[in-house]
C-alpha cells in the first residue's frame, strides 16, 4: 500500500516513525515548511521532516494544499491512503478524493470532544482527568469525519502539554497500527460523530499565558502545565515580566494558616512563604507553590535556587 503521509511536530514523527517500522510503503512526507525557533531564530526543520529525511523519504513542503499543482503533486505519487497527524492544515475534498481508500486522521482527543489545533493543551487546562486519540475518516471540515477507532489516556494532575502529547503520540501511532487493517478489508466500520457533543479547540493564543491570580488554583496549575512550552504562563512582580514554567497545588500544607495568623488574610498574588526552595503564592481559594521560573532580565531557575529572592507579603500582578 502506497501512502501519503501528512504531519509536522514531535507527535507526527512518532506516527511516522511507526508506520515505517511496520514496514509501510511511505512514498512521500508532506510537512510544514521550516520555521525559525528561538531567541536567535534559527531555521529549523519540523521533527517530521527530520523523521523521513533520515529514511531516505521524500520531503514536500507547501505553504498551500489549495492548489492545482499540489493536487497534481499528490496525484502523481498515486497513493492508496493519506494518513495525517497534527499536520496543520485542512485538505480540500479534491485531494481527499485521491486516494483509493481516502484519509485518516490521527487526532489527539476522543472527538467530538476538542476538536481543533489545540485539543492537548484545551483538555489540561479544562482540568480534564482523562483524554485519548482518535483515528478519524477525514472529511472537508475540521475533525468532523466519522470515528474508526478510539482509546483513552490518562491526564495526570502534574502532566505538562509535551509529555501528555508524547503519550498521546504512542497511544495513537499503536492504534494507527491496529486500525490499518481493518479499516482496509472493512471489518471496522466508520461511525458518524455527534455533533451536538462536539466541542473546540482553537489554537492558544499569547495572551491566555497571562495568570490572574483570582481563579482557583487548580486552574492557575494546569494553566501552568498547558502553555509551559508556549506561550508560558506568566505574571508581574517588582515591575518585570515573571514566566513560571510549573507548579503545584500545596496539598496539606499549614503555609496558609501560618500567614493569616502572622500577617492577616491575604490578597490573590501574595507571597505566603519564600525561603527553603519553598516559594507560595495565594490564589483565589488556596496557595500554589511555584516551582521553576524566568525573571524578564534572568534565566531560568528552579525554586530552591530563588525563592529567597521574594518578600513574603509583597504581590504578583495581573499582567495589563
Amino acid at each position: 500500500m502506497r501512502i501519503v503521509f501528512m504531519g509536522t511536530p514531535e507527535l507526527a514523527a512518532t506516527v511516522l516513525s511507526r508506520l515505517i517500522e511496520e514496514k509501510y510503503e511511505v512514498v512521500l512526507c508532506v510537512t510544514q515548511p521550516d520555521k525559525p525557533v528561538g531567541r536567535k531564530q534559527v531555521l529549523t526543520p519540523p521533527p517530521a521532516k527530520v523523521m523521513a529525511a533520515s529514511h531516505g523519504i521524500e520531503v514536500w513542503q507547501p505553504s498551500t494544499l489549495r492548489t492545482d499543482d499540489a493536487l497534481e503533486k499528490i496525484r502523481a505519487v498515486e497513493p492508496d491512503l493519506i494518513i495525517t497527524a497534527a499536520y496543520g492544515k485542512i485538505l480540500p475534498q479534491a485531494m481527499l478524493d485521491i486516494p483509493k481508500y481516502g484519509c485518516l486522521n490521527v487526532h489527539g482527543s476522543l472527538l467530538p470532544q476538542y476538536r481543533g489545533a489545540a485539543p492537548v493543551q484545551r483538555a489540561i487546562m479544562d482540568l480534564q482527568t482523562k483524554t485519548g486519540v482518535t483515528i478519524m475518516k477525514m472529511d472537508a471540515g475540521m475533525d468532523t469525519g466519522d470515528i474508526l477507532t478510539q482509546t483513552e489516556v490518562a491526564i495526570t494532575p502534574r502532566v505538562h502539554t509535551p509529555e501528555l502529547m508524547e503519550q498521546l503520540a504512542v497511544a495513537g501511532a499503536d492504534l494507527l497500527i491496529r486500525t490499518i487493517p481493518g479499516y482496509i478489508d472493512g471489518t471496522i466500520h466508520p461511525v458518524p460523530q455527534d455533533h451536538e457533543k462536539a466541542t473546540m479547540s482553537p489554537p492558544i493564543e499569547k495572551d491566555e499565558g497571562k495568570i490572574s491570580w483570582n481563579r482557583p488554583c487548580a486552574a492557575i496549575s494546569a494553566q501552568i502545565h498547558a502553555l509551559s512550552s508556549w506561550p508560558g504562563a506568566s505574571t508581574m512582580w517588582k515591575g518585570g515580566r515573571l514566566k513560571i514554567y510549573d507548579a503545584c497545588t500545596a496539598e496539606e500544607s499549614d503555609i496558609l494558616e501560618n500567614y493569616r495568623r502572622d500577617h492577616g488574610e491575604p490578597e490573590p498574588g501574595t507571597v505566603l512563604f519564600a525561603k527553603k526552595g519553598t516559594l507560595a503564592v495565594m490564589c483565589k481559594d488556596a496557595p500554589i507553590l511555584l516551582l521553576e521560573l524566568q525573571p524578564s532580565s534572568g534565566k531560568r531557575m528552579k525554586a530552591i535556587d530563588c525563592a529567597h529572592n521574594f518578600e513574603v507579603g509583597a504581590k504578583m500582578e495581573d499582567e495589563p
